[in-house]
């Protein structure tokens, strides 16, 4: 089977890949220990993708956690599913990163990424065809945007065959903790340019606009937008770990999402989002899945998509529904907005259906796209930094001055 080696850094990534692994472990009738208690074969179909199974029948995660500090290490281990964890892949340190890049990726990070690398190399040794690495980090913090970029170069390094697929949390000015997350989000981004051959990008600000526009929270916490992203990462994974007509593993979704290597940032969107205890009251159609689908208030991107045009696009449908429908639908959709679709890259909107429907809906949509809208959000984080360097330019030499401006410039041109 085509495995995948999930790895989450720093504590956005492992708060985001616990939540996924309670998802996914729904779906594939697994509970926190780690014990099949599911009522249908499919489930366990393509389960190794994702699971190692022990000589006991135990489901294990082919996940290693890392941090720099043990807090989330142990809050992951108390909760409902810690016990579902391999011990031995919990890795973390003492001291934190402190929201610096180059203490994550240089120093504290560069201590630790030995012992990481070796547990990755124990885990993609018992895999029969390893596909590749899966990666959940934020690009705002120290230790997910610093020792997560640093890791990926050295698995790039390792393992330049297999598929690297990113899942990175992308810094809003609007929604921000630390004064230093444009910094880091801005010396990541080159970082994934160069070793990633796939990065959804999910953005703190466009998360949390669905939570109170669409979802009708008036208090959301990390907890609710951590579940809004592992229904997107449980969607975008459906056709790797279920039988599906398309894209089933990370290289055919590279070959059919990505026209040229650099250009791998996608948009993710999901329908159908609605307001909790509203779902009773509507009946949902794949009509209204490619519509809400394609709205940017689904987008978990804060860049509005009809600012730009989609180079190519995947729709990943859930549930019981007509392949039929499913393509008239979206060939409608291309019909009345073709202009923000690219002409020079013939049938560029791919879709699959899979007929397992996802915990609680009947059915959904998952949206992949890779447009040209992207932009604003990469080159907000750069004017960021760039309002943040012209405020400490004042206090530096002009030798600084000279390098800190070419070098915002040149990441600006990426």
């Amino acid at each position: 089977m085509r495995e995948i080696v999930h790895l989450q850094t720093g504590q956005c990534g492992n708060q985001i890949g616990s939540k996924f692994w309670e998802v996914i472990s729904e779906e594939h009738g697994i509970n926190g220990e780690g014990a099949y208690v599911g009522t249908n074969s499919y489930q366990l179909d393509r389960a190794s993708v994702y699971y190692n199974e022990s000589s006991s029948g135990k489901y294990v995660p082919r996940a290693v956690l890392v941090d720099l500090e043990p807090g989330t290490m142990e809050v992951i281990k108390e909760s409902a599913y810690g016990k579902l964890y391999r011990p031995d892949n919990f890795i973390h340190g003492q001291s934190g990163a402190g929201n610096n890049w180059a203490k994550g990726h240089y120093t504290e990070g560069a201590e630790l990424v030995d012992s990481v690398m070796d547990v990755i190399r124990k885990e993609a040794e018992n895999c029969d065809c390893l596909q590749g690495f899966q990666v959940t980090h934020s690009l705002g913090g120290g230790t997910g945007a610093g020792m997560g970029t640093l890791l990926i170069s050295k698995i790039r390094e390792e393992y330049p065959e297999r598929m690297m697929c990113t899942f990175s949390v992308v810094p809003s000015p609007k929604v921000s903790d630390t004064v230093v997350e444009p910094y880091n989000a801005t010396l990541s981004i080159h970082q994934l340019v160069e070793n990633s051959d796939e990065t959804f990008c999910i953005d703190n600000e466009a998360l949390y606009d669905i939570c109170f526009n669409t979802l009708k929270l008036s208090n959301p916490g990390y907890s609710d937008l951590n579940r809004l992203v592992s229904v997107v990462m449980s969607g975008i994974t459906t056709t790797l770990r279920f039988p599906g007509q398309l894209n089933a593993d990370l290289r055919k979704l590279a070959v059919n999402m990505i026209p040229f290597p650099r250009l791998h940032f996608f948009m993710v969107g999901f329908a159908p989002l609605t307001a909790q205890g509203s779902t009773a009251y509507r009946a949902v159609s794949v009509s209204d899945l490619t519509q809400q689908m394609f709205s940017p208030k689904n987008m978990m991107a804060a860049c509005d998509p009809t600012k730009g045009r989609y180079l190519t696009v995947a729709a990943m449908f859930r549930g019981k529904m007509s392949m039929k429908d499913v393509d008239e639908q979206m060939l409608s959709i291309q019909r009345k907005n073709f202009a923000n679709f690219v002409e020079w890259i013939p049938h560029n909107v791919k879709t699959s259906v899979c007929d397992i429907s996802p915990t609680g809906l009947d059915m959904s949509s998952t949206f992949i796209g890779n447009s040209t809208a992207f932009r604003s959000c990469s080159s907000e984080s750069v004017t960021s930094s760039v309002l943040c360097s012209e405020r400490r330019l004042s206090f530096t030499g002009t030798q600084e001055k000279v390098w800190m401006k070419w070098s915002l410039l040149r990441l600006s041109q990426i």
